[in-house]
């Protein structure tokens, strides 16, 4: 993920004396009533059909909610709440604290993450309250849509300059519909909010400091917050590292040759699973069908179901299948080419429930929640170009270099029509002694960006999952290696001596 604009000085001063420890000179604290609330736990479930409720009352968690000042500028001022779930430590003669979870996105919801990152800790879990956080107008927090006919403003501007016009257009009216329907909240939808709102939530629980896992973006709020609260951290896990330096809204720009590159392992994996899928009998064949369909989309879409698949949506689709390195991802990312070549041959397709949720993420306002607020923050932390023109010749040069993803990750999207951000964005501290976790192939969080975070603390240590293109590695992967490394720092505070070097799972036979 990846650079940043500005704005008032004043402001930005009084938001940096609201968002920090009072000093110790007996001043009065202007967010006491917010540090010393008294938080009412209560049953996770929501109702008969809230899974993600049940799962977490069968962990033993408990929900609350945390009341949070909108503007940390005015904190007598409008409140909102942010809903946290709490499994709390089993061996508490040797409980370490509390480590807060922030899952990513931006915009992700956090609030269910705490069984299986629990399960991920083994017995170094006992000793820890697993917090989750759904961060402010996400998941059970006070929520924020700008009623989108989508999920995600991401898009492909297609082959020439009338899609690229096109996607402009889309991406004006998705920012116009966020200044119509939550304009009032929209300079406060921010990571330094959401990294005022984790202090808030460490004093509410009665923490002097507090340990954290962050993944992908969940690393930059994990830095973000180390660097405005660097007293208040313990142990720190950064697992898809954000290189700071580059995070701003097109924070997808230089992934093009890893996103490449997996594509190509994919295609590898497919093509040995041939019998299953029917996509070619070598890594090339396989290829040259992603490209059929891509120009049949540029031709006219395509009939998938209920969606018509056009040339802006044919290539998240296969962006969209490239994060995970397992059997189950390869094939539900098959199957959806599989149905994709077959509409493009004129066939009528029932998609297969990955391809059917991806396009009604994309294509439908099911999720417009998720985009909304992934949007704003992104625009809310750093400005970014607003000369459609800049994005044009961007996206002409890297069409050259990927003429699939290239696209993709220099298109134009609604920040080029947002209002400036209302804080500068955070210069990022010198140093933290964190564990940093990064997979060489990781096609979102690139694995350079892991190195620059890691060069630019020197006290960190580096596990690199080496040979897999994973995004996310920490009990998500499978890696005894990286897993182990992860406990062994949970359990003792101690960084590895030395960087750790974790490979691969074998590639199973088909």
């Amino acid at each position: 993920m990846t650079g940043f604009a500005a704005t008032a000085a004043l402001a930005l001063a009084s938001a940096l004396a609201l968002g920090t420890a009072p000093a110790a000179t007996g001043a009065p604290d202007p967010l006491a009533r917010y540090h010393h609330q008294h938080l009412a736990w209560k049953s996770c479930v929501l109702g008969p059909d809230d899974d993600t409720g049940k799962d977490l009352e069968k962990a033993g968690a408990r929900c609350a909610d945390v009341t949070v000042p909108l503007d940390y500028d005015d904190p007598g001022g409008r409140t909102i709440t942010v809903a946290v779930s709490r499994i709390k430590a089993a061996d508490t003669a040797h409980r370490v604290g509390a480590l807060v979870l922030n899952s990513g996105g931006p915009g992700g919801q956090t609030l269910g993450d705490p069984p299986w990152v629990r399960e991920a800790m083994k017995d170094v879990g006992k000793r820890y309250d697993v917090v989750g956080v759904d961060p402010r107008f996400v998941g059970r927090s006070t929520p924020m849509d700008c009623h989108w006919p989508t999920g995600s403003a991401i898009r492909s501007p297609g082959h020439d300059r009338a899609g690229f016009d096109r996607s402009t257009a889309f991406a004006e009216e998705l920012a116009r519909d966020c200044r119509k329907y939550e304009g009032d909240v929209l300079p406060y939808v921010t990571t330094r909010n959401t990294a005022r709102d984790m202090d808030v939530i460490r004093a509410a629980l009665g923490e002097r400091r507090i340990s954290y896992l962050g993944y992908s973006y969940g690393t930059y709020l994990g830095e973000v917050y180390a660097t405005m609260f660097p007293d208040r951290t313990d142990r720190v896990v950064l697992d898809g590292v954000a290189d700071p330096d580059r995070y701003s809204p097109r924070l997808l720009r230089g992934s093009e040759p890893a996103n490449r590159h997996a594509l190509r392992d994919w295609a590898a994996w497919a093509a040995a699973r041939d019998t299953t899928y029917g996509l070619g009998r070598s890594r090339d064949a396989v290829l040259r069908v992603v490209d059929r369909v891509q120009a049949a989309a540029g031709r006219a879409p395509l009939r998938v179901g209920g969606y018509r698949v056009d040339e802006s949506v044919a290539p998240m689709v296969v962006f969209s299948g490239l994060s995970q390195d397992n059997d189950a991802a390869y094939g539900d990312l098959a199957a959806a080419v599989r149905d994709l070549r077959d509409a493009a041959d004129g066939r009528t397709v029932d998609p297969s429930p990955w391809l059917a949720d991806t396009l009604g993420f994309v294509l439908t306002g099911s999720e417009s929640e998720y985009g909304s607020v992934q949007m704003a923050i992104l625009c809310g932390d750093v400005g970014a170009p607003r000369d459609p023109e800049t994005y044009w010749r961007d996206v002409q040069r890297a069409r050259m270099q990927d003429p699939l993803f290239g696209p993709v990750t220099n298109n134009i999207g609604p920040c080029a029509f947002w209002d400036p951000p209302r804080e500068r964005p955070t210069t990022i501290r010198d140093d933290l002694p964190a564990l940093l976790v990064n997979a060489t192939g990781d096609p979102r969080t690139v694995y350079e960006g892991a190195q620059a975070v890691h060069r630019d603390w020197p006290s960190s240590r580096l596990v690199t999952l080496r040979g897999a293109d994973q995004h996310a590695v920490f009990g998500v992967y499978g890696s005894g290696c990286a897993d182990g490394t992860v406990n062994a720092y949970l359990a003792t505070g101690r960084l590895p001596a030395t960087d750790v070097t974790c490979a691969a799972r074998p590639v199973p036979a088909p």
